[in-house]
């Protein structure tokens, strides 16, 4: 069975193909799922060249399995990377990351807009073991260029940013940082085919395969893709020890299932948010809408370029402080309440449209002062936009802004 060549291959055919030929023991089409926590050697002189590394092959499911390998190689392909490393969710990727490429007395630039829970490792864990942290807005490159130090080792940011949708301009970042200092992106936000971070100069990229890669609300993951280099250390120390992390086998597979869709999916999600922002933008209690794609933001013109003109499909809108004598937190609660088809979950990029309040889930750990400094009201709402008809989502909407 000849090898599918996929040098110059578009977008779509590398995910439908990348990672994955047929089985060569039955010519099964889809991934075998390799359950199993070892793997037998045919003798001792064959364990050791596999424990040592001179020969091909697998030794303990911790460390490396053929299902999730797929599901690496694919992962590679799409964001253009030399390697990559599944973990068994997006902080266990991003946790691996930063305690594998940093170490005491090392400075790390962190923009001032990350999730929740990668804020509580970067300000609160790090510091603890002697590392150094400034929080910047990356989306400002005077920002970032005046907050290096001659220790900095890493500039880590998220664009856009979660849940304010700052857009960075990668490449600009990677200028400024220069070539001794890593720059990592968080893009889970904009996954291929809308942004690719390696091709604009980023390091590493790092995903929550939870949300769009897998797409369909039934996975927590992970994946880091870099250097071939890079993915090595953070493979055999962060995932594989520090933080065992590891992407299950059966995960691996139903993300590489999910994969194979991906650029439909994601054309889908970033028009219906588009339509939604559109809309949003028309009612009178709400205060403002961030969404880039909009003609209204100011990093419209990059994502023409950076992120392939789709925009993404999420979006963020703060309403008013008073509406009707309600304040923003009581209007927002009411109005999710209210909505009859997007339910209210703290996740992003499954089919289903899904809306949640940032102050109170997944910003609740941070403290109101950090909020504050982020730019998080309690007014502020995020929203995923799903696969459903733009105009169904939109009429959902209007009846429950009919509420307040």
């Amino acid at each position: 069975m000849n090898e599918t060549n996929l040098e110059g291959a578009g977008f779509m055919t590398r995910a439908i193909h990348a990672g994955q030929e047929p089985d060569q023991a039955f010519g099964a089409l889809a991934v075998p799922i390799y359950q199993t926590s070892t793997f037998c050697f045919d003798s001792v002189e064959d364990g050791m060249a596999k424990f040592d590394g001179t020969k091909d092959g697998y030794v303990y499911s911790r460390g490396g399995n053929p299902t999730r390998r797929a599901l690496e190689l694919k992962m590679a392909a799409i964001e253009g990377g030399e390697d990559c490393v599944a973990a068994g969710s997006g902080m266990g990727a991003i946790s691996s990351v930063l305690l594998t490429l940093l170490a005491a007395g090392d400075h790390v630039i962190v923009g001032d807009c990350v999730y929740g829970c990668t804020n509580v490792v970067i300000r609160d864990v790090l510091p603890k073991f002697g590392i150094e942290v400034t929080p910047v807005d990356t989306a400002d490159l005077d920002a970032v260029a005046a907050a290096i130090r001659p220790n900095t080792k890493m500039v880590y940011f998220e664009t856009p940013t979660n849940p304010l949708m700052k857009v960075t301009d990668i490449a600009g970042v990677k200028r400024v940082a220069g070539e001794n200092i890593r720059v990592v992106v968080d893009n889970t936000f904009a996954p291929p085919p809308v942004q690719r971070p390696l091709a604009c100069g980023a390091d590493i990229v790092v995903h929550s395969v939870t949300k769009y890669l897998n797409g369909h609300g039934d996975v927590i993951a992970g994946v880091v893709v870099g250097t071939a280099d890079d993915i090595a250390q953070i493979r055999n120390i962060g995932v594989t020890k520090v933080s065992g992390a590891i992407c299950a086998p059966f995960d691996a597979f139903l993300i590489i299932r999910g994969l194979q869709t991906l650029g439909m999916r994601v054309e889908r999600h970033c028009a219906n948010a588009l339509a939604v922002a559109r809309y949003l933008e028309s009612v009178p209690c709400v205060k403002r809408v961030l969404y880039p794609g909009l003609e209204s933001s100011p990093y419209h013109e990059l994502v023409k370029t950076q992120m392939n003109g789709l925009g993404t499909g999420i979006l963020s809108f703060e309403l008013a402080d008073n509406v009707n004598g309600l304040s923003g937190f009581e209007a927002g609660k009411k109005l999710l309440n209210a909505l009859r088809l997007s339910h209210i979950a703290v996740s992003l990029g499954d089919p289903a449209s899904l809306i949640q309040h940032p102050a109170s889930m997944t910003h609740h750990n941070v403290s109101p002062e950090v909020r504050a400094e982020m730019g998080i009201t309690d007014g502020l709402i995020r929203f995923s936009a799903g696969l459903e008809d733009a105009e169904d989502i939109i009429a959902d909407f209007k009846q429950a802004f009919a509420t307040l």
